[in-house]
């Protein structure tokens, strides 16, 4: 039986430390926050509960082979899952609204094709059996397996087989989202739901390369799922699987350093100067932390690197309590997009300048657990944002919050005149949260782009040293951190030789 310490308890960690405690071994986990989820967290207040981290998710296979593996009680038997439908509500910028199908192509296909046109919705199914092909080939190396010692061979290689484009008596094939948009599909409103999909992880469609294909047709092939209660149900029935299996939490303590000995590590220190012996620590933070409480690089030759000046976008969210009752027909999701494309992305890669209506996301589930009463409802807005803009403590937030209301009037008849109140949580505000530098998003692995969207390997230069969750291999996103827990066991279980699930 080893003993183990863990940094943070966010999604990946107690997923790793869950999977840890089964196979015998003696785990900790310290948390410099007082509570557990890492970025799923949930904001109280006059009877209404709103969601300040992600509000639906896919994949959930992901946490039901956690809970198969790490307990007698399926996923279903811990949290109301449900699906929901319609999949998502889109307001274009010309004013056309569709409504999407949950996991079901044929469903989408037609229903764009109903709103857009019969082209529009042929050629948005021809780019999902593409993009089907593109997460074939890529699925199994980012997601399952541990990152590859040659890792250069998916940063060069692209899974998604464009279609050849002449231009200018050349033929090309597209390298990246927004060509695919721009060459493909042809159509605006088309290219804003592909890219409204690279927009949430702060991607910038016209640098992201074409594999990005893979994010909208994960959620078309396998759901949109809500856990009834908010999404912050789902960390407490990780957290209490992880208690119900005898791992260790300890609240409000920050680990400072990693402690090595005879050129492995052998602990954690917190804040306070107290040690805690470890055999193996698995880190939850972020990579620049990280080399700070180690005291020096943890990267080799060859291994995949974060970029130290990279500074990731954030989220911006309005939280809304409205005066009366949700109407009959709303939809969960609704993505109201940009007026200006262009003046959004030149804004979100600018990391200033003045701000712009950017592409937003209203939420209104249909649960009663979350305003005081039938006459109420509970609305949280979202957009993503640049790094740079002072949005703490001056006029620009409640400015950009101005703008993300004024976009969710399309979906929310009469929203103004039914506020009560609402609070802005800026990405300052999610990074003290969460540990993440100036509150970024972590943005899941992606194939081609040589290597500029991989994250770091699941192990370090250090023996016994791991990391976990999104900002290590596989990348960002709920079902992301579950596989990098998984991961991680194996490795810790398996030794080396692990080579992802079979």
């Amino acid at each position: 039986m080893a003993r183990i310490a863990v940094i943070g308890a966010g999604m990946g960690a107690m997923a790793a430390a869950a999977r840890l405690a089964v196979a015998g071994h003696r785990v900790a986990v310290y948390e410099r926050t007082e509570t557990y989820g890492g970025v799923l967290r949930r904001r109280e207040r006059d009877g209404f509960s709103f969601d300040t981290g992600p509000g639906l998710f896919t994949l959930p296979a992901v946490y039901r082979d956690l809970f198969v593996k790490t307990g007698r009680e399926p996923l279903e038997e811990c949290v109301d899952l449900v699906q929901v439908d319609p999949s998502s509500r889109h307001v274009f910028a010309d004013g056309t609204r569709v409504s999407l199908p949950n996991a079901s192509r044929a469903g989408v296909v037609a229903a764009l094709g109903e709103a857009l046109g019969p082209d529009a919705g042929r050629r948005w199914g021809d780019f999902l059996v593409r993009a089907r092909e593109a997460w074939d080939r890529s699925r199994r190396p980012l997601l399952e397996e541990p990152l590859w010692p040659n890792w250069q061979v998916l940063a060069e290689r692209e899974p998604y087989p464009a279609v050849p484009h002449k231009r200018l008596l050349r033929t090309r094939r597209a390298g990246t989202l927004a060509e695919v948009g721009s060459w493909e599909l042809r159509d605006p409103r088309l290219v804003a739901l592909l890219e409204s999909h690279a927009l949430a992880y702060g991607l910038d469609p016209r640098g992201t390369p074409a594999s990005a294909a893979v994010l909208p047709y994960m959620e078309h092939a396998f759901g949109t799922w809500y856990v009834r209660g908010g999404m912050r149900e789902l960390a407490r029935a990780v957290y209490e699987r992880c208690v119900a299996r005898k791992v260790e939490f300890h609240f409000g303590a920050e680990v400072s350093g990693v402690l090595e000995e005879d050129g492995r590590v052998a602990g954690v220190e917190l804040r306070d100067g107290t040690v805690g012996e470890a055999d193996h620590v698995v880190a939850g933070v972020d990579p620049h932390r990280l080399e700070l409480m180690t005291g020096h690089p943890l990267y080799g030759d060859g291994d995949v690197r974060p970029d130290p000046t990279e500074r990731r976008p954030g989220r911006f969210t309005v939280l809304l309590a409205l005066r009366g009752p949700r109407e009959s027909g709303a939809a969960h999701r609704t993505v109201v997009h940009a007026p200006d494309r262009t003046a959004e992305l030149d804004f979100l890669t600018a990391r200033a300048g003045t701000p712009v209506r950017p592409t937003v996301t209203v939420l209104r589930p249909d649960d009663p657990a979350l305003a005081p009463d039938a006459e109420h409802e509970s609305v949280v807005l979202s957009a993503t944002v640049p790094q740079g803009a002072q949005w703490d403590g001056g006029e620009t937030g409640e400015r950009f919050a101005d703008l993300l209301v004024e976009a969710a009037e399309a979906a929310v008849p009469g929203l103004r005149g039914r506020v009560l109140w609402r609070e802005v949580h800026t990405p300052g505000a999610f990074g003290e949260e969460t540990g993440a530098g100036f509150g970024g998003i972590p943005a899941p692995a992606l194939a081609a782009g040589r290597g500029r969207f991989l994250r770091p390997a699941n192990t370090t230069p250090l023996p016994g040293l791991y990391r976990v969750g999104g900002w290590s291999h596989p990348g960002g996103g709920l079902p992301h951190a579950g596989m990098s827990g998984a991961l991680v066991a194996g490795l810790i279980v398996e030794g080396p030789e692990f080579r992802g699930s079979q």
